[in-house]
């Protein structure tokens, strides 16, 4: 004992020296972990400042506006406020002739030799555009293309020598929480700095193509165009818009992602306008309740309302069919669907995956140009495999249904050849009204099949109920816009 006792004691400095060691390495990780996060967030943000200044622009428009006409006498003739009216109708052009109004904005150089990015809005109409660069050079700029769909206009100066420009960075490796510095001519300043942080990502406004970074950096009136830049000093987005009760910065900021912006940025330097991949077809977003009613797992996708003459025409997509998957990236939404195919090369075939009644299908499909199909009418497909019947109702989940004759035909304002069931009465306290159902409205699909009457209507539901379905499925038309309606058949 008294030896394993002694052997105890000698190995105690080994343990106490070990623990010591242990220790020390702690503390020096913890002081080097220190001074890298202390390195991340520099202590000042000058030298990005100085590096990044000079590459951003002023903008100032000028556009020739005529002058308004109006009543030539507000004070009676001879009145002692007639001279006074006159002074007041001259300098707001009351006088018919036209007038010069200018305005201002930011953007950023993006090569040596002159190409600038800025927001449509801040040259929408201009006469001219004047582009004052931070040394205090001014430039006239020709217009090279714009986009009013993501807000965004494409400039041109020629200048003696190469331009100090900035690159874009991936906007979609931005985090919420990572620093950026917006730059612009806020109310007219001049240059000016702000930082912030990300505060979020994926923002949507109301535009088609919205693909918004939430900032918390200072963004003002004339910030408009200005540049989003990351701590490395690349621009991840435009400053586009702010959410403001008055007016002012209240820490609530949009800049148009970069991945969006170069996108464009490429086509309107090539072709001076845009040329977006088109689909060929109307959709929605899929609901729990849609997915249910056909039997779709997970809750994905966009569910086809209608295919008009088109591409995905063509290659032999259907009404009711569920985009799954475009290109090989899964479809989430509508949303993410409209951008990718947008953001796709016009004549680029590629593979759209559906679901189509329980099974996934394959289509190529060749992307057409959405410019040129801008305003296409959806094709209505007719079937005629039943015979007409007369005029008939039947409530239902709801509903009031009829068949559709020619005089309501002609009353809705709906092609002469529409086939299906028009809604008479909706129950105000169904779930067919919360959902948006309206007397006038008809409907063309039960089930993912057609109904052309009563009967064929009687025989989807029916069909539904026996397949142990707890909705049914609409497809309902309100003019020329349709969509899909889910309705529980639970009691």
């Amino acid at each position: 004992m008294q030896r394993q006792a002694i052997a105890i004691s000698k190995q105690l400095p080994n343990l106490n020296a070990m623990r010591a060691l242990w220790l020390g390495a702690l503390a020096l990780a913890f002081v080097v972990v220190q001074a890298v996060m202390a390195q991340a967030r520099p202590d000042s943000l000058a030298p990005l400042a100085e590096q990044i200044s000079p590459s951003v622009v002023n903008i100032t428009t000028s556009t020739v506006i005529e002058g308004r006409t109006g009543p030539e006498g507000v004070a009676p003739e001879g009145s002692p406020f007639e001279d006074f009216f006159r002074e007041f109708q001259d300098r707001d052009g009351q006088d018919g002739r036209p007038r010069r109004s200018s305005a201002l904005g930011s953007g950023f150089v993006i090569s040596e030799d002159g190409f600038i990015v800025t927001n449509n809005h801040v040259i929408d109409g201009a006469d001219e555009i004047l582009i004052e660069f931070f040394n205090g050079d001014e430039l006239e700029a020709t217009l090279i293309g714009t986009d009013p769909n993501t807000d965004i206009a494409l400039l041109k100066v020629d200048a003696d020598g190469p331009l100090p420009f900035v690159p874009f960075g991936d906007s979609d490796v931005a985090r919420v929480g990572d620093w950026v510095v917006a730059m612009g001519n806020p109310l007219g300043q001049g240059f000016s700095v702000s930082a912030g942080i990300v505060s979020a990502r994926n923002r949507a406004l109301s535009g088609t193509y919205d693909d918004y970074i939430q900032t918390d950096a200072a963004i003002n009136r004339g910030n408009s165009g200005g540049p989003l830049f990351n701590m490395d000093g690349q621009v991840i987005g435009v400053n586009t818009a702010i959410l403001s009760p008055n007016g002012g910065s209240i820490g609530i900021g949009f800049s148009m992602a970069s991945n969006v912006v170069t996108n464009v940025v490429d086509q309107l330097q090539e072709f001076g306008e845009t040329r977006r991949g088109w689909l060929g077809v109307r959709i929605q977003d899929v609901t729990e309740d849609i997915a249910e009613a056909i039997g779709l797992d997970p809750v994905a996708g966009a569910l086809v309302t209608s295919v008009p003459d088109g591409p995905a025409l063509d290659a032999g997509m259907k009404d009711g069919d569920v985009i799954t998957s475009f290109a090989g990236v899964d479809v989430q939404d509508t949303r993410g669907l409209v951008r990718q195919v947008g953001n796709s090369p016009v004549g680029e075939t590629v593979r759209v995956v559906v679901f189509r009644d329980g099974e996934t299908v394959t289509l190529r499909v060749t992307l057409g140009r959405r410019e040129e199909a801008e305003g296409a009418v959806p094709a209505v497909a007719v079937e005629e495999d039943e015979a007409p019947e007369a005029p008939a109702t039947k409530e239902v989940l709801g509903l009031t249904l009829s068949t559709l004759t020619d005089e309501m035909r002609t009353e809705l304002g709906v092609n002469e050849d529409q086939e299906g069931l028009v809604v008479t009465d909706v129950v105000e306290t169904s779930e067919a009204y919360e959902k948006g159902l309206r007397a006038g409205d008809v409907i063309t699909e039960a089930g993912q099949q057609k109904v052309t009457s009563i009967a064929s209507f009687e025989t989807r539901l029916a069909e539904v109920e026996e397949a142990g379905r707890k909705s049914l499925l609409l497809l309902v038309r309100r003019g020329s816009d349709p969509r899909f309606v889910a309705l529980s058949l639970e009691k």
